[in-house]
């Protein structure tokens, strides 16, 4: 919070009550204005290839790393597992996504009783 003195020197300034803009705010029914749009069609990253897809949704035999890594968010706990290893274990379909918890699930060392509550929260590298 400013002091009485840097408040009254604002205000000689003229920091305080300046004028309102000159063009109003848009409201959230309101069209978006024709520059919006041209810098939107004009953004080079608009023209990027798409990015692949996470590798949480991937199949094993899709997967291009040899070591699969998967962390719990709860209790900072990390699992890994080769590639091959988990091929033999759950097949080459298998969507890494459901091995990482799995394998989380079946060393998890958060169990209450409450099904809401056990578990770990898997993060995927």
């Amino acid at each position: 919070m400013p002091t009485r003195k840097q408040m009254e020197r604002m205000a000689t300034v003229g920091a305080v009550g300046r004028k309102a803009p000159a063009t109003p705010a848009l409201a959230p029914g309101d069209d978006l204005p024709p520059e919006y749009w041209k810098a939107m069609l004009d953004d080079v990253s608009a023209d990027r290839a798409p990015l692949r897809p996470s590798i949480r949704t991937q199949r094993l035999a899709d997967i291009q790393g040899h070591l699969l890594r998967v962390a719990c968010g709860r209790c900072s706990r990390t699992v890994e597992i080769q590639k091959v290893d988990a091929v033999r274990l759950y097949g080459p379909e298998a969507i890494w996504r459901n091995v990482g918890q799995r394998l989380l699930d079946n060393t998890c060392a958060q169990r209450t009783g409450r099904h809401e509550e056990d578990g770990c929260w898997a993060v995927f590298d």
